[in-house]
């Protein structure tokens, strides 16, 4: 059954969501875990397949450099080559080897710090791109809040401890999802080995990565190992299997890689998929009057899910107010984005699917002012 929501400022038409395929599972056994906490998450939706302590603040060592490198990722420039700051690079620990005076790119010290986890790496990209270490934890902790990490604060960027310096099990799981969402993030940790060119002058040189996950289990592409006398062994991974998709974290576990196995064999068992029904097209108002026909660019997706209740699914249709001529077939014009319990899960674009050409008079006419007194009228009616 298809329910109406209101109609807000910026075309915000929300529609329910009527699934066409599901497919259920029944629970495995209930896994036992070693870790001080830990939880399992449907990398599409977020909601939270098991948990043991998930809400715990807890140090969390290096999987800190999950947050540093999607900053890094995101403040551009990757490939621009520049001097490491010759201070930042001093600091104990794992390293991805570099020395004073070296050139780098910020791909390279991306790679620095998801595959050797290299300190050095995470505190020179933060003196990149915010001048100094405290500034750029000022940076890490905003987009924290805005990512609503209610249990995780920064202090470094590389993961060695700081006065208040931790997270929980459940941030970090919704940490790497939101990272894990950039493909440049999610192409880098998924790499056992890189092959990098960088120094002074740069020469060719391969990085290893920490994280074993990889080879041990079939379809893990992530993200981050990290390990700090305080913290404990700790690690960040990502799986994807038979068209699902989990991430699973583990703060302070001597055992996490056979507690990750065992719990990625339960959620595969647990979890089931969903594909949700996307309507053929939508009409969007033109500013001329009449109609455009806009259709989706894919809508042939599946969703990784715990949840049984598909009220907790909805369409978001994000369109502006009116649609201006002229608009060539194939145009981007809106986007359509599938949600969970608010949570957005899903992208989709949607193209005009006809031409519509500019009107033929420039001069200010009757139907320019209608169409003024016809956005007047619809503000009026979406405006508190």
């Amino acid at each position: 059954m298809k329910r109406a929501f209101g109609l807000f400022f910026g075309m915000l038409l929300f529609v329910s969501v009527i699934p066409h395929k599901i497919v259920y599972v029944f629970s495995a056994e209930q896994p036992e875990v070693s870790a001080k906490a830990a939880v399992l998450i449907s990398a599409d939706t977020g909601e939270i397949v098991w948990e043991h302590n998930s809400g715990q603040k807890l140090p969390m060592a290096s999987t800190t450099k999950i947050m540093t490198t999607l900053l890094c990722i995101e403040s551009g420039g990757l490939d621009v080559p520049f001097q490491v700051d010759s201070e930042a690079i001093k600091v104990e620990g794992s390293s991805m080897g570099l020395q004073e005076g070296d050139i780098v790119t910020k791909y390279d010290l991306c790679c620095g710090m998801l595959l050797p986890s290299g300190n050095d790496a995470a505190n020179a990209a933060a003196v990149r791109i915010a001048g100094s270490i405290e500034k750029f934890a000022e940076l890490m902790n905003e987009r924290a809040r805005k990512l609503g990490l209610s249990k995780t604060y920064f202090v470094t960027p590389s993961g060695l401890e700081g006065d208040g310096h931790g997270s929980s099990a459940a941030d970090m799981a919704l940490l790497a999802r939101e990272a894990l969402r950039n493909d440049v993030f999610r192409s880098i940790c998924s790499k056992s080995s890189i092959k990098l060119k960088f120094g002074v002058p740069p020469y060719d040189r391969w990085l290893k990565n920490t994280n074993k996950l990889l080879t041990m289990y079939e379809g893990v592409y992530g993200v981050k190992t990290g390990f700090t006398d305080e913290a404990g062994r700790c690690l960040v991974s990502a799986c994807e299997r038979d068209g699902k998709s989990l991430i699973c974290v583990t703060l302070n576990d001597k055992n996490d890689w056979n507690d990750h196995i065992a719990l990625y064999d339960y959620g595969f068992n647990t979890v089931h998929t969903v594909s949700p029904e996307i309507p053929d097209k939508f009409e969007l108002e033109l500013a001329e009057g009449g109609t455009l026909s806009v259709t989706a660019g894919d809508t042939d997706i599946e969703l990784t899910s715990a949840d049984d209740n598909m009220e907790n699914y909805e369409l978001k249709l994000i369109a502006p107010p009116f649609v201006y001529a002229p608009v060539k077939s194939g145009d981007e014009t809106a986007q359509l984005k599938v949600l969970y319990n608010g949570r957005e899960v899903k992208s989709i674009k949607l193209y005009a699917a006809e031409d519509v050409p500019a009107k033929k008079s420039d001069t200010v006419s009757q139907d320019d002012t209608g169409l003024i007194k016809k956005i007047i009228s619809k503000l009026k009616g979406i405006l508190p």
